[in-house]
């Protein structure tokens, strides 16, 4: 079986800070907006915590939950007990990743691509991710910054794929 394209979504703050207490620790709506986006039509891994995250099932995309816990289970939701499960499930459907960081950890290596969205400041919280970048296997392939308004942080998008 060939491998469906598989991209990282994520969003990070400049000091690694991904999330704090279960949650992402700002509100951006235009990066919510991107983050609709570029889930629609594929289908989601996710760790259970960043699922138990959610409001609950997003529409219009697939779910599947990467758990140790062989008991665990969710209405609408498709679980995997490893990387090669989840992968099998999803078929030839193209995968986001959505996380959380040992999430994004395993799948890091089979990704194409890296849609992160870069808050431009450091950020207090107890989940961090290392910059992809930092390994020399990623360039950027396009970035859009964002001025922060409202008392939100700046930030930027950038796609990243595999150099």
């Amino acid at each position: 079986m060939e491998k469906p394209p598989i991209t990282l979504v994520v969003a990070r703050a400049q000091n690694g800070v991904i999330g704090r207490d279960g949650k992402l620790p700002w509100h951006i709506p235009a990066d919510l907006k991107r983050f609709k986006a570029l889930t629609m039509g594929s289908v989601m891994v996710m760790g259970r915590k960043t699922f138990e995250s959610l409001p609950g099932i997003l529409p219009g995309r697939r779910h599947i939950v990467l758990t140790r816990d062989k008991r665990w289970s969710a209405p609408g939701v498709e679980t995997a007990q490893s990387v090669d499960d989840a992968l099998q499930l999803a078929g030839a459907e193209p995968i986001a990743v959505i996380g959380g960081a040992e999430i994004f950890s395993v799948f890091l290596p089979l990704a194409d691509r890296i849609e992160l969205t870069e808050v431009l400041e450091d950020v207090p919280g107890d989940t961090k991710m290392p910059d992809p970048r930092s390994a020399g296997e990623w360039r950027e392939a396009s970035t859009e910054m964002h001025a922060g308004e409202n008392g939100r942080p700046p930030f930027r998008f950038v796609t990243l794929e595999r150099a």
